[in-house]
């Protein structure tokens, strides 16, 4: 086994195992779509796109307050 037999092995595995990485963050991204608030963070990604002021805001203000129990408080 030459050198350049063990390069090609090498190379084999490491690109093999960088693939399994790089679907395994894809999939943890996609399950995981929510903080533990409860936001969900994909929806703010077209707000530079959708800049109007005629376009609808990604999430509405309120005056009230929702606590972690989901209740509102004024």
């Amino acid at each position: 086994m030459d050198i350049a037999q063990l390069q090609a092995y090498g190379y084999f595995a490491l690109t093999t195992v960088l693939v399994i990485g790089l679907y395994g963050y894809i999939y943890h991204l996609y399950s995981k779509k929510k903080d533990v608030d409860g936001i969900d963070y994909e929806s703010y990604s077209d707000m530079a796109l959708k800049d109007d002021i005629d376009d609808t805001p990604v999430s509405s203000i309120s005056d009230e307050k929702v606590t972690r129990e989901g209740v509102k408080e004024k």
